[in-house]
């Protein structure tokens, strides 16, 4: 079995996003997410809405969708007020809130609020980031003293209806942050593999192969660190891929993005994540295809 999701980005005001984010629902898709930043990429001077009021109103306005982050990061967020947003989506979702959380890019959100950290302090942030929250999520009172944060008697009452506390599926491409996903997560979620422009084919098909290669690759790294850093007892990940992480967006065509899920599923991804296509720019696309692929959705999801 195959889960299959959908991102829809925080652009649209909720009087048009509401009805998006039932269809997600009612089309039959596992679960749906939407980024968390402060601005995007090429949609920095674009519209773009807060993401925790946004997941509140979906889940005012669904019953059985998952409901997620794609994903969090600490570039403009602290554990512990962040963990009091965590608790409040829980609870307002009835527990079906999902939290993807990753280290953070070198964007715009690394240095709106002050100077960006070096790659090295990102990733030593992100691993007291992780294991603060999962703190903080799993015990009333919690205090800590870091090299990045300080909690001081935080109190997370009455707890998460999701037990032990909310899910993690953690972002991670490197060998570190695989072990932090192993180590605190119920799910590991990937793009696949990022290369230099020189080294990716100008051939489209041949670009897409390299990909799928370098997942597979990636996919046996995650392997060998699950076995020796999941904490005895703890079911395996669940894998996620962001199957627009390719590059050839999968949702030019049905048979672009029914392959791409099937091949997923055939690798040992456990949940795809494909996006709500936009009129223009990155992600574009045609509703009909989406569409198309929603009459498709219970097949796939039998894989």
């Amino acid at each position: 079995m195959v889960a299959v999701g959908i991102v829809l980005l925080p652009q649209e005001r909720w009087v048009s996003a509401r009805r998006k984010w039932a269809l997600a629902e009612e089309w039959g898709f596992d679960h749906a997410w939407t980024y968390d930043h402060l601005a995007w990429r090429t949609l920095v001077d674009e519209p773009w809405f807060a993401t925790v009021p946004l997941l509140a109103a979906a889940a005012a306005v669904t019953e059985r969708i998952g409901l997620g982050t794609w994903v969090a990061s600490p570039n403009f967020r602290h554990p512990v007020p962040f963990a009091k947003d965590v608790l409040g989506l829980d609870d307002v979702s009835g527990g079906r809130f999902v939290l993807g959380l990753g280290a953070g890019g070198e964007g715009f959100d690394a240095s709106v609020t002050g100077d960006p950290p070096t790659r090295g302090e990102r990733t030593r942030r992100f691993e007291e980031f992780v294991g603060l929250l999962d703190s903080l999520l799993t015990q009333p009172v919690t205090s800590h003293q870091g090299a990045f944060y300080r909690a001081d008697q935080a109190r997370m009452i009455p707890g998460t209806i999701a037990q032990p506390r909310t899910p993690f599926v953690v972002a991670a491409n490197g060998p570190r942050t695989m072990t932090l996903a192993a180590r605190y997560g119920q799910g590991w979620a990937t793009y696949g593999p990022a290369y230099a422009t020189e080294d990716v084919p100008t051939e489209p098909a041949a670009a897409q192969e390299q990909w799928w290669a370098g997942l597979a690759t990636m996919l046996a790294q995650l392997d060998a660190i699950e076995a020796s850093a999941r904490p005895a007892g703890e079911p395996p990940l669940r894998r996620y891929l962001s199957l627009d992480g390719a590059p050839v967006f999968s949702m030019t065509s049905l048979g672009l993005v029914t392959e791409g899920i099937e091949r997923a599923a055939a690798l040992g991804f456990t949940d795809v994540v494909v996006h709500w296509p936009r009129a223009e720019g990155i992600y574009a696309g045609d509703e009909s295809v989406l569409e198309a692929l929603v009459e498709r959705l219970p097949g796939l999801q039998a894989l």
